[in-house]
């Protein structure tokens, strides 16, 4: 399912120096006419580390009639998906990214887990069980801000390393990966909130000795 994003909202996501997601993994549960739903919020950061924890969940709950999730991934909060695992359409994951929506929550993966009581609910029963389980596991959550981080590369001779290595302490860039042969080269990950101050003070180190790359997408810290 997609979702559209409006231009406003899309402007302020991307502006933004950071973004709210969860710190840890949290439970939830909703109970309606014997039918059970079991509600985990966790924080995630990719696609495939999604897929790795729904295998776990659906084969510790191997004996429930429904699966059901929604994730939202990304400081833009651009990638998502709901899926309703059989449930009839729009019943289950909908609702679910709805409570993940209305937190303006990213990095997050919601799991509902149903048990069958012998009656049906009906699909508004449906979706205010899974909206209420979902919203009953990000309330235990406790929700955290992070700042967005850029990717960026430096290029330079040694002689320039001192005040390279200043300007990368001074903004508290984190070093990925380093290579300090006859030319130098620094994989640091930026706060975005720093970027303007830190490109200056690379671009005044020796009248641009320092070549920078700063990749175009984002990293979360």
């Amino acid at each position: 399912m997609k979702k559209h994003v409006s231009p406003t909202l899309l402007d302020n996501i991307i502006l933004a120096d950071s973004y709210l997601t969860i710190s840890s993994r949290a439970e939830g549960i909703y109970k309606d006419k014997g039918s059970k739903f079991l509600a985990f919020a966790m924080p995630v950061s990719s696609v495939a580390e999604i897929k790795t924890i729904l295998e776990q969940y659906r084969k510790e709950y191997y004996d429930a009639r429904h699966v059901c999730y929604a994730y939202m991934l990304g400081a833009d909060r651009l990638d998502y998906r709901a899926n309703d695992d059989g449930e009839p359409s729009g019943t289950a994951g909908k609702p679910i990214l709805g409570q993940i929506n209305s937190r303006g929550l990213t990095n997050v993966l919601v799991v509902v887990v149903r048990y069958f009581g012998g009656i049906l609910l009906g699909t508004s029963g449906l979706i205010t069980a899974y909206k209420q389980a979902a919203a009953d596991a990000l309330n235990a959550a406790e929700a955290i801000q992070k700042e967005i981080q850029l990717p960026c590369s430096l290029h330079f001779e040694y002689p320039f390393m001192n005040d390279v290595m200043r300007a990368v302490k001074e903004e508290n860039a984190r070093i990925l990966q380093s290579n300090y042969e006859t030319d130098c080269r620094l994989d640091v990950l930026l706060n975005k909130a720093s970027e303007e101050r830190f490109r200056k003070k690379i671009r005044n180190i020796g009248n641009g000795a320092v070549r920078y790359e700063f990749a175009t997408t984002t990293a979360e810290k």
